[in-house]
């Protein structure tokens, strides 16, 4: 997420390290990109979230397509690298990889929450590259709210302290002080966002590994600091039926940004659309990819 993203999920990480030894001295990178489902022809690849991990298996394995599906792992969830602190870096980084890997294109391209920004930031730079995306679906994910247009962050501001305070008068008193004191921590940036928490202000739960505990710090960072480009082809953006703190219509966050945006409706809320309620998600993603086959076989 917002986000970002975001998204009380459970980890889930490849234990090969990105870096693997063979002998005494001989380092050989391996790809952050992680096979989810295989296939074949143009690859679907979807971004990982704050905490860097791959998180998406369950919605890749439901997305009926005869593409080969990678999730994208961040660099330094195995603790031997320095995680990428620049939302920009992470693109180059994963769009060099891609590259190597489908050297001609086209490709898909997915992200959900903080991974929906680099999703977008991977098809600005292949474009630039003259490479062709026939797909970009960004899944529920928005700017930092410092770069919303002043009406849309007063909005979420309101609905902010209005869904903070329902929350904390439905919990016993000690419940309460401890919600609020957590927002005041998160406030003062003494606790850094995670995919469990976005920036609009749901409350996820802690990090307790070190190592994803730093990736998302990074992250975070790298979210703050982010300022999306226009982007000059089409965004498929989806949304859920249940609203936290994230705008009503996306298209307040996102029409200056996009040449054509495309807004779908899915049932769940923010974090459940990747967990528990995926069916649908999975449906209208395995819809939008049978459109671009129809494309690409004209």
């Amino acid at each position: 997420m917002a986000l970002m993203s975001y998204g009380l999920l459970r980890p889930f990480w490849i234990p090969s390290p990105q870096l693997v030894w063979f002998g005494m001295s001989t380092l050989v990178r391996v790809s952050p990109l992680v096979l989810l489902k295989d296939g074949e022809g143009p690859p679907i690849v979807i971004a990982h979230g704050m905490s860097g991990t791959v998180q998406v298996s369950e919605l890749a394995n439901h997305i009926r397509t005869r593409h080969p599906v990678y999730g994208i792992q961040a660099k330094g969830v195995d603790g031997t690298e320095e995680p990428l602190d620049s939302l920009e870096d992470m693109a180059s980084y994963y769009v060099e990889a891609l590259e190597d890997r489908f050297p001609c294109g086209p490709y898909i391209v997915f992200g959900y929450s903080f991974g929906g920004l680099v999703a977008l930031e991977m098809a600005q730079r292949l474009k630039d590259r003259g490479k062709e995306i026939p797909l970009l679906a960004v899944l529920d994910a928005y700017p930092h709210p410092h770069f919303l247009r002043l009406p849309t962050r007063m909005s979420l501001f309101v609905r902010r302290m209005r869904t903070h305070g329902r929350l904390m008068w439905q919990m016993p008193a000690r419940a309460g002080w401890s919600y609020f004191v957590r927002g005041i921590k998160r406030r003062l940036h003494l606790a850094k966002g995670t995919d469990g928490e976005s920036s609009f202000g749901t409350a996820g739960p802690t990090v307790h590994d070190p190592i994803l505990r730093r990736v998302s710090e990074k992250a975070y960072g790298a979210y703050t600091r982010y300022e999306p480009k226009f982007y000059s082809g089409k965004v498929s953006f989806v949304t859920t039926d249940t609203k936290t703190f994230f705008p009503a219509d996306p298209a307040v966050a996102w029409k200056h940004l996009v040449a054509d945006l495309e807004v779908e409706i899915v049932h769940g809320d923010h974090l459940n659309i990747v967990t528990t309620e995926f069916e649908s998600l999975a449906a209208v993603l395995t819809k939008y990819v049978e459109q671009v086959d129809g494309e690409l076989v004209r």
